[in-house]
Parts: C-alpha cells; structure tokens; sequence
C-alpha cells in the first residue's frame, strides 16, 4: 500500500496531461503547473523527451500545485501542504486554503522558484527554494533550516529586504508555510537529482537514451533519499553555543568595552578579514562586484551558453550581491547576539560571506569562540561608533585603497 499511490500517479500521469489539456479549453485559465527547472534541464543536457519523463516522475512524487502528494519517507504533513496549496479559498468555516498564493507566489513563483510576477522588481530577489540553499538559519553553513528556523523568518520576516513579517497569521497557517516551503525545496531538489541522473543512463541499440526509470524502490534509494536525509538531519545540526564561552549577561560596562575593542582589533584583521567586504568603515562597500549562489549560476549559465535566452527560460537579469552596511544596525538573519555569534561562525550559506568558526564539530576555526563572540560585540556597537577617525588598516587593504 505505501506505494500505491506512487505507482498509480506513475501510470496515469501521461492521461492527467491529456486531460488537463483538454479541460483548459473549457476553462477560463489553466490549472496552475510547476515550472521546470530549464536551467537544470539544458545544462545537463536533457532531451524533450526526457524533460517530460522528469515532469512525469515529479507529478508522481509531488502531485501538482492543486494537489499536493507526498511518499512518507519525506515526513512532510500532508494536511499542511494541502492547507497551503491550491486556489485562494476559505470553506464555510472559515477555513482558509491557497495560502502560498495568497501571501507568497507573488514574489516567489508557483514554483518557488524566486522568479514571481513582482520579483524582477525586488533587490534582492526572492528566494529560490529550489536548490535547497538558506542564508539565515541556526545550523552549519552547508545544513538545511530546521522548521523553527523556517518558522522565525515567517514571523520576524526579513529587516532591509521585500520579506515581510508574518506575525499576524494564526500559528497553523504558518505552520503550513513553513511545510510547504520545504516541499518546494525537496521537490526542487528531487528535480536536479533527476536531472543528473540523465548521465547515468544508458543507451539503447540505436544510440538513444534509455528512459528514467520509474522502479519506485529505486527512485527512492537514489533519488528522494539523499534529499530527504540531510532534511531529517537539521535538528542535530544546530550550531551550539558553549556558555563556558558565552559572555555574561551582566557584565561591566568595562568588560563589554574591553570586549568590543578586541572584536575591533580582529574586524581589521587579516585573521577576521571583514573589511576587506564590509569595507573599511563598515559601510559595506569593501566589495561591489561578486554575486550570491543563485545569482552566479545564471552568470556561469549565459557565459557559457550565449546562444542561449536566459529570460526565455524564466530566469532574472544577474544582481551582484552586497555585503552587509553594518552602519545601519539592520541584520536580515536576526539581531539577537546568538544569530550574529551564529552567522559569523558560519557564515552564510548561498553567499560569499565565510565562516570563521570550525568547518566540522571538534575542528578548529579560524577564531575562538571567545573571539567570535568579541566580534559581536562589535559589530553589535558600530551603529554607535563615530568614523571621524578611520581605523589603521592591514597594509594589503591600505593598498586596495590606492
């Protein structure tokens, strides 16, 4: 019975196509589709053919934008998703669906795939749930967010950014956006696994590609398992804060001073090397010129296809990416001493902001996490520090200056 449902969406997806179409001929608009991934798609260079066998064991694995289905393995709450899911509607009792179309398929696509009808408009733009990248997080840089981290950005939403808070929703409702954001990120996850598998495949005598196999047990094993672990795993992944190391919460003026005059010190370092992005007063005008993940894949992508029209395949014009003006006192990922300590520990993962605490439990970083912690308290007072006296540099920034 556990793959019943599988196998059945498997051998009757072909005529849910056929019969979509012909139904969108009644219909004043289509039923709304998950978009492929076409960046994916033509840089593994998967046929039309195959394009469509993709979509097919998606639909089987996923069901659709109206319909949502999940296998257990995934541990995803289907009654969540399907409160997110579909049409705006409320029923009689004032149950409200179509959440993620009501609040967020605007600027995050019914793909969630940050490219929505306003998202061309937005710096940065939405998220791309699809390569199952988050920047603001409590876990290690390369982990996935556990749901209560989900959960913080749809409450607190993101400050000097589009995202807004959510803190009004009933707690349900939240809860559901927070499920189906991780199903559109395992789903899209699931699609470039399948689309890397077309390497994989064989050919048969005449030269073509065998198909995808659709074997349930092995789609799976190798496909949705290696997706679905690293999301099981997040709860064990949180950074953790030693308080052997933590400071104090009722520390002397004079310990805190002392505090940020090392994390000062270390800002300037070539150990820390934070100006060399946040610039030498910390404006954020260290570096101008780099992008985030999702944004240089696009760049790499048109580089090295230029026969290629981008736009045509549903991706934004390239933003380059810039690092944080600590000036302002504004921290997307959270404010609180614990997301700073944790942000600069790991950095952020999808950008080029590193870590500096150990890459893995037990290693050493590149700070302690005494020094880590100076950092945030400076960091924490720049908003109050004049710049009438520019800090000396390290000599190699000095000449960058030049």
């Amino acid at each position: 019975m556990k793959y019943f449902a599988f196998l059945r969406s498997v051998g009757l997806c072909a005529a849910l196509v056929a019969v979509s179409a012909v139904l969108s001929g009644c219909s004043k608009s289509e039923p709304a589709r998950f978009r492929l991934n076409m960046l994916d798609m033509v840089e593994n260079e998967v046929p039309p053919s195959h394009q469509q066998q993709i979509a097919d064991i998606l639909t089987a694995m996923y069901g659709t934008p109206d319909e949502p289905f999940v296998l257990p393995e995934t541990e995803l709450d289907l009654d969540l998703l399907k409160m997110a899911a579909g049409a705006v509607a409320s029923d009689e009792q004032g149950q409200e669906t179509g959440l993620f179309r009501r609040h967020c398929v605007h600027c995050h696509g019914i793909s969630g795939d940050g490219a929505g009808p306003t998202a061309a408009f937005m710096t940065p733009y939405p998220r791309d749930y699809r390569q199952g990248k988050f920047k603001f997080k409590s876990t290690e840089r390369s982990s996935k967010p556990t749901r209560d981290d989900l959960k913080r950005i749809l409450v607190d939403g993101i400050p000097g950014t589009s995202m807004p808070s959510f803190a009004l929703l009933p707690e349900e409702q939240i809860d559901a956006l927070v499920e189906y954001v991780a199903y559109l990120s395992m789903r899209g996850e699931t699609e470039t696994q399948l689309a890397r598998l077309l390497m994989d495949l064989g050919e048969d005598d005449e030269g073509n590609l065998e198909p995808y196999p659709t074997d349930p047990d092995f789609l799976i094993e190798e496909v949705l398992y290696p997706v679905v672990d690293r999301w099981l795993a997040a709860e064990d992944e949180v950074i953790a804060v030693d308080p052997e190391t933590a400071p104090p919460a009722d520390r002397s003026p004079q310990e805190l001073a002392e505090s940020i005059a090392k994390g000062r010190d270390l800002f300037y370092s070539n150990r820390a090397n934070c100006a060399s992005c946040h610039g030498p007063s910390g404006l954020g005008d260290g570096q101008l010129t780099d992008f985030d993940d999702w944004n240089r894949s696009v760049k790499e992508f048109a580089e090295s296809h230029p026969d290629v029209d981008v736009a045509s395949l549903g991706l934004l014009p390239v933003q380059t990416i810039k690092p944080r003006n600590l000036r302002q006192g504004i921290y997307r990922g959270g404010r609180r001493p614990i997301d700073l300590y944790r942000r600069i520990h790991a950095g952020i993962n999808g950008v080029p902001m590193p870590g500096v605490g150990p890459s893995s439990p037990g290693l050493e970083g590149t700070l302690s996490p005494e020094e880590i912690w100076n950092l945030v308290d400076y960091v924490r007072a720049m908003p109050e520090e004049a710049l009438s006296q520019p800090p000396k540099l390290p000599p190699a920034l000095e000449r960058e200056r030049l």
